[in-house]
């Protein structure tokens, strides 16, 4: 009976030295993970709060380099090549680091990504690329740092940074164009319906070459015939429209009309009446 009682007794005090307490980290992680166009964007990093403190020009000192965060190293990683602030940086993972000062900061893109905190001095190997970001006032305060991708579009978005009243942003240029196009040509040497369709809408949708757009919509419902689908005939109608050919966009308009009607689709239908009646059709 003793040794059964040292045995529990043993065990008992093992698992309280095993044991850990789990409480909030003081500035919790975060993951951002966004698409930009065709590009693959994430953000990983820990977000400091204000605390009823003064941040910038006391806890975060001007004119010295900071890891743009807490704790690890601020990562940021792009699945292509970019650009920041209309310069070239490669598709990879790096750190954000910055030197924040009154009126700007210097935001840097350096390739060693895996420690804690900022190095004690830059090297210059390891800077893929430094870029400047004007500082503008927030009109109210931001308890807790962050890191965001705003003003999204399909080839372009503002990278930001907002803490205390303090806002950053440097723009990001991703090769949607290049991408789109070299699919385009990979596709058409032998494409399908569909793929003659999403090529003429992104020309449409991007302002590109509105003639290009129509041969390849004219493709695509050729290629459907009497099967054409009522969402064909739509983009058929807004691309007639674009070139200036609004009898023949009250034409696709009226056709996808009575195939939206035919499907119960309130949606194209209600969109189709009011091209209709915008192009003056009887």
């Amino acid at each position: 009976m003793k040794k059964l009682l040292l045995v529990i007794l043993a065990i008992a005090l093992s698992i309280g030295i095993n044991a850990q307490i789990k409480t909030p980290a003081p500035s919790p992680f975060s993951k951002l993970e966004q698409k930009v166009g065709l590009t693959d964007v994430t953000i990983e990093y820990s977000r400091p709060g204000v605390k009823d403190r003064s941040i910038f020009g006391n806890v975060v000192p001007y004119g010295k380099l900071w890891r743009t965060g807490a704790n690890a190293r601020t990562k940021i990683t792009f699945s292509t090549d970019v650009t920041i602030a209309e310069q070239p940086l490669k598709a990879g993972t790096y750190a954000i680091l910055s030197v924040p000062n009154k009126d700007s900061w210097d935001i840097i893109f350096y390739t060693e990504y895996n420690a804690g905190g900022a190095p004690a001095e830059l090297d210059a190997d390891k800077v893929a690329l430094k870029v400047t970001g004007k500082v503008y006032p927030i009109p109210f305060n931001v308890e807790t740092f962050t890191i965001d991708l705003n003003s999204l579009r399909n080839s372009s978005a503002t990278l930001e940074f907002l803490w205390e009243k303090t806002y950053v942003s440097v723009n990001l240029g991703v090769p949607t164009d290049a991408a789109v196009e070299k699919s385009i040509e990979a596709v058409m040497a032998g494409p399908s319906a569909n793929d003659y369709q999403l090529a003429a809408q992104y020309y449409l949708n991007e302002g590109k070459d509105i003639n290009k757009a129509k041969e390849w919509i004219d493709k695509a419902v050729e290629k459907t015939g009497d099967k054409t689908p009522f969402w064909f005939l739509r983009r058929k109608a807004l691309i007639y429209a674009k070139a200036g050919d609004k009898k023949g966009a009250i034409e696709a308009a009226r056709l996808s009309l009575e195939g939206a009607k035919k499907a119960g689709n309130a949606d194209y239908v209600k969109m189709n009446e009011e091209s209709l009646k915008e192009w003056g059709a009887k």
